[in-house]
């Protein structure tokens, strides 16, 4: 491992090793160790204990009494968070019309002026940074900590399938235009229409991943 400064060690082993599990650096299937990840990430045992208990807790992997099996994320936990991200992720846009003032505006107005921007580019990599930024803004103005927090967790597991979504040409437009419209609700405070317009944004997103995922694994 590098260099650690601000979080704890363990809470950057496990963050490393839930990232690296999730985008498929570690494929299901896969026997993870304490010795081999050592070896790997150059840390005591200790920080590698604590970041597989987390990891376990979060079902990303299971005890063997050999070694840690990967489970990473299935398609039918897939299928799960986009579900649950499509009843939640509403609430959050609808809150953030409701609370929304000056500075929340010109950010979220940024975010998605800058996102048409690197469509137009065909810069897929700012745009997945743009998507992340969207979401985690709307996240941040709704001010519901519950919803939030939820949502992050749900965002971070489907990350490698939102990369692979963004990464579709028949799909990113789709998603700009979508968000331009989630935005245009926010901005006029129009609660409902920002909470219709997610739900559909959500389901066209899961549909997509879905559909990538039987195709491409």
């Amino acid at each position: 491992m590098k260099e650690f400064k601000s979080m704890s060690l363990a809470d950057q082993v496990f963050a490393q090793l839930e990232r690296d599990i999730i985008m498929g650096v570690y494929q299901r299937g896969d026997i993870l160790t304490e010795l081999g990840l050592v070896e790997q990430l150059g840390v005591s045992r200790t920080p590698i204990r604590e970041a597989l208990r987390r990891l376990e807790q979060e079902r990303l992997i299971e005890d063997t009494g050999k070694g840690s099996r990967v489970l990473g994320i299935s398609e039918d936990d897939l299928l799960d968070i986009m579900t649950i991200r499509q009843h939640i992720e509403p609430l959050a846009s609808y809150y953030a019309a409701l609370n929304l003032d000056a500075a929340g505006l010109e950010e979220l107005q940024n975010i998605v002026d800058l996102q048409e921007f690197y469509y137009q580019k065909n810069n897929t990599e700012r745009l997945r940074e743009m998507d992340n930024q969207f979401h985690k803004v709307i996240c941040r103005l709704c001010g519901r900590a519950v919803i939030t927090d939820t949502l992050q967790m749900m965002h971070r597991k489907t990350q490698r399938y939102r990369k692979s979504s963004i990464e579709d040409p028949n799909r990113i437009g789709g998603m700009v235009a979508e968000h331009r419209a989630i935005f245009d609700a926010i901005a006029a405070k129009d609660a409902d229409k920002a909470a219709e317009l997610t739900a559909r944004h959500v389901n066209n997103a899961k549909e997509n991943m879905i559909a990538r995922l039987k195709n491409n694994g």
